[in-house]
């Protein structure tokens, strides 16, 4: 990461997102994920099997690329291998669900908590540690509200997720949250 620091433009762009949605979906797992066989599901998963299925599409392919050695040529994936950041008492890990695109929303879930618990029980492949397209890293649950991802070389793009925030917009006049 330091060397992403010194040897890459680090460029952070915020952006408020309407997650209503998102914590709606959230909600009806949590009340009725297991009747679903979709327990267990986070707002860190909804978003990540978002980011895997946008980062998909063609017009997307700059993000879903590897920047190789020589700074000049691109790598593109034809899947998208999805680095998620994890905290461990050994300092950040990257894991990779490989072909995250493909995975539905719970084989998505279920291998980022194997992932995680891999991470942080010391136990990890190293194999999982490599290959990533592009990542994700979410500090929402901490309740930060903006902060700078350090890209993870040679990935071209990183995703800073935040905490929900209640902001209130204009609609015919009046402010309302959401």
């Amino acid at each position: 990461m330091l060397g992403s620091l010194t040897t890459m433009a680090q460029l952070t762009h915020n952006i408020s997102f309407d997650c209503t949605d998102i914590q709606k979906l959230r909600k009806l797992f949590k009340e009725k994920g297991e009747a679903l066989g979709m327990e267990k599901i986070t707002l860190n998963d909804i978003i990540m099997y978002a980011v895997a299925r946008t980062l998909a599409k063609p017009e997307h392919k700059a993000l879903n690329a590897n920047l190789i050695e020589d700074g000049k040529t691109m790598k593109y994936y034809r899947q998208v291998n999805l680095g998620m950041a994890v905290d461990t008492p050994r300092g950040l890990m990257v894991p990779t669900i490989f072909g995250a695109d493909k995975l539905s929303l719970k084989e998505l879930s279920d291998t980022a908590k194997q992932l995680a618990k891999d991470c942080q029980g010391g136990s990890i492949n190293p194999d999982l540690l490599t290959g990533g397209s592009f990542t994700v890293s979410n500090l929402g649950s901490l309740g930060i509200e903006s902060f700078t991802p350090v890209i993870n070389p040679p990935q071209t793009g990183i995703l800073g997720v935040c905490a929900i925030v209640t902001r209130v917009r204009d609609v015919g006049g009046q402010a309302v949250p959401y």
